[in-house]
């Protein structure tokens, strides 16, 4: 099977999903081509898993301290290219399109009338799931921005409906977990905003990853450029995280069992809404801006929740070369039967109640 595989670049949460996806699809025999969009090339980093992937510019979000700047979005993003894009993209060799948010491969699909698979959280946004922000602009882009013939939604709960599990690595536990040690990543975020934040909690060391660098800081905070083994190394052994309402590092965060705070950007109908499911199933505490305080509550009220999934690739990979290609409740409840959550420790599966 020949697979046209879209991943949007513009954050790693997509990137790291569809790194796990990669060998997995491999082994299971699939020829794959990834294509990548949503970020500049030259700023794409740690490929090697990917091969001879293709790139191109295709459509993202414009940012400032925490908030989405639509009328930036819509200026900034040139849809004349976008356009020649896709309808230059070749899927003639293909006997599927994969698309983890891309628009590129997506639209490109849906014009030829090729089945699509969307893999990725925001497909899980079809079902009736907790949300909060949602308006017609929200709604708009959801739907369009990268449809799929038949999503596979990913979430921390099945809240019931036909959503997977997240796809994420399982990395074994550290010999040793440094109580003190703190990981952030607020890319959207000023990182001068987030050392001023940090500044006064000196018994804490935090290791802060951002693409940008900052002069002068304390002693207590350590900026890290952005890069795959040095994050993984922080993160094994920290005790908590500090991040965005994103989908995958906050599983990650979840499978490793640290504690989770997170600061949704603002606008932003999904990080409000993982926010939002955060809460309601008690496995992370939210901050809704840049605030000391509730920095100061949650390092030392902070409760480290985990909850065990299982390799949701691996299905995945088996239900795609199958080529069938309908959800079923049967399959859903399958793999949710292997997901313990670790508070409990029972599965979480007896709760999906529903079927065809």
């Amino acid at each position: 099977m020949k697979v046209l595989y879209g991943v949007q670049a513009t954050g790693n949460g997509h990137i790291t999903r569809a790194r796990v996806m990669a060998p997995i699809l491999k082994r299971a025999g699939a020829e794959v081509t990834f294509l990548f969009t949503g970020r500049a090339w030259e700023q794409l980093f740690d490929m090697e898993v990917f091969g001879d992937f293709e790139w191109r510019r295709g459509l993202t979000f414009n940012t400032r301290a925490g908030h989405v700047q639509y009328w930036k979005t819509a200026v900034r993003n040139d849809l004349r290219r976008f356009a020649r894009d896709v309808q230059s993209l070749d899927l003639m060799p293909y006997d599927v399109v994969i698309t983890d948010f891309e628009p590129v491969s997506a639209w490109a699909a849906k014009l030829r009338r090729i089945k699509t698979i969307g893999i990725g959280h925001q497909y899980a946004f079809d079902y009736p799931i907790p949300r909060i922000g949602d308006d017609i602009l929200a709604r708009t882009v959801m739907r369009y921005f990268a449809p799929a013939s038949i999503g596979l939604g990913l979430h921390w709960h099945h809240f019931d409906q036909l959503i997977l599990p997240p796809i994420i690595e399982t990395p074994p536990d550290p010999e040793v977990v440094q109580p003190n040690k703190i990981v952030v990543y607020l890319p959207f975020e000023e990182v001068r905003a987030v050392v001023r934040l940090l500044e006064g909690f000196k018994s804490f060391q935090f290791h802060v990853y951002s693409a940008a660098t900052v002069a002068h800081k304390p002693d207590h905070i350590h900026i890290r450029q952005l890069s795959r083994k040095g994050f993984q190394d922080d993160f094994r052994d920290c005790t908590g995280v500090i991040c965005n309402a994103g989908f995958e590092l906050a599983s990650e965060t979840l499978q490793m069992g640290k504690k989770l705070l997170v600061k949704p950007l603002r606008a932003q109908m999904e990080q409000l809404s993982n926010a939002l499911a955060l809460e309601q199933l008690q496995l992370g505490a939210v901050m809704p801006e840049l605030d000391a305080a509730s920095v100061a509550f949650w390092l030392k009220n902070g409760r480290a929740n985990r909850v065990s999934y299982p390799n949701v690739a691996e299905s995945v990979a088996e239900w795609l070369l199958a080529g069938d290609w309908h959800v079923e409740w049967d399959w859903i409840r399958a793999v949710w039967n292997r997901v313990v959550d670790r508070r409990k420790d029972e599965a979480l599966s007896p709760h999906l109640v529903k079927h065809a």
